[in-house]
């Protein structure tokens, strides 16, 4: 088998952290997510995973946990929606489009910088309905690229809290402006959030690469009128979550009061 060599930029660091992270859950018993996919596209990575220190046994059920939720949102929507385009935003080396394996009338497009669409090209199968699109999603370019006739769900698992509150905010009235009506689904972080995993991350890389933090509903509900929430949700307290480690699960309960760090991540689900 061709190993496929990577360029280690922030993109693709990023992107190496949460495709392990959910192949060692699939390797886990029982595993959150199962991602069995993210188990061989890793073999076919040249890269020594044994020193990522971002990503571990204990870390990688919160990130699978994460990617499930997000599933569950887009399959509801295609539930509803038997033709759709999904649109993945900042796709990273993630497996969402076989995890979900949308039927033949969803076109499904996922978005990256062009360094890290080119190993998925390399390491992930063509399949019907599903193209790739090379591009930083605040690059307005892209979004050309995407029909507007048929219902739309957006999905950005892990992006927003890399960008500037300047380009997030741009980016949401960008996908309002340009495709009118849709559903978009994405997570945060809270102030003290961005600030604990841009100290893991000075640890494990040597430099912090947060930058947005968001610590409620209200803040986006400022950021355009024509957004409205559907949900709002902590990871903690996600169904998803349910299946965390016993440990993490009593220490859900306790932090209930304390919504600084009961809300250091939170799901959005918005309607627009």
């Amino acid at each position: 088998m061709t190993q496929v060599k990577v360029k280690l930029d922030r993109a693709m660091e990023t992107s190496l952290v949460t495709l392990y992270g959910k192949a060692l859950d699939a390797r886990m018993t029982p595993s959150i997510l199962d991602d069995q996919m993210a188990v061989r596209a890793l073999s076919r990575i040249d890269y020594d995973f044994s020193h990522m220190k971002a990503m571990n046994e204990r870390v990688a059920p919160n990130a699978a946990a994460r990617s499930k939720h997000f599933d569950d949102w887009t399959r509801e929507f295609l539930a509803a929606h038997e033709s759709a385009t999904v649109v993945h935003l900042a796709c990273g080396l993630d497996t969402r489009v076989w995890r979900i394996d949308p039927g033949p009338s969803v076109a499904w497009f996922d978005v990256d910088f062009p360094d890290v669409i080119e190993v998925r090209r390399k390491i992930f199968p063509e399949r019907a309905g599903y193209t790739m699109i090379a591009s930083s999603v605040t690059d307005p370019g892209w979004f050309d690229r995407i029909p507007v006739d048929r219902p739309m769900f957006l999905v950005a698992e892990g992006l927003t809290m890399y960008l500037s509150p300047a380009d997030g905010q741009t980016l949401f009235r960008r996908i309002v402006d340009r495709f009118g009506h849709g559903t978009f689904a994405f997570d945060t972080h809270n102030r003290l959030g961005v600030r604990l995993v841009n100290i893991m991350l000075k640890r494990a890389f040597g430099t912090a690469m947060l930058n947005w933090a968001v610590n409620s509903r209200a803040y986006i509900d400022r950021i355009d009128p024509r957004l409205h929430c559907v949900d709002a949700v902590s990871a903690l307290l996600a169904p998803s979550a349910a299946n965390l480690q016993l440990s993490t699960r009593i220490f859900t309960r306790l932090i209930r009061p304390f919504p600084a760090i009961r809300d250091l991540g939170l799901y959005f689900r918005y309607t627009f």
